[in-house]
């Protein structure tokens, strides 16, 4: 998959690379700004399942 999208980007490595970079931030902020924020309240991760008065300490 890495190797079909680096030769369909234009220009030389150094161009294509500056691409590829531009388009790697471009998915980590669309993942960070929408995706990650709509899934969050499916996600268990606020499920706590520890009891406040059973700790061992007197």
């Amino acid at each position: 998959m890495y190797g079909w999208i680096w030769r369909h980007l234009p220009g030389n490595a150094w161009v294509r690379a500056l691409i590829s970079l531009v388009l790697v931030l471009a998915v980590v902020y669309v993942l960070f700004q929408y995706v990650f924020p709509w899934a969050e309240p499916l996600l268990p991760f606020n499920d706590v399942t520890v009891d406040e008065g059973s700790g061992a300490t007197p």
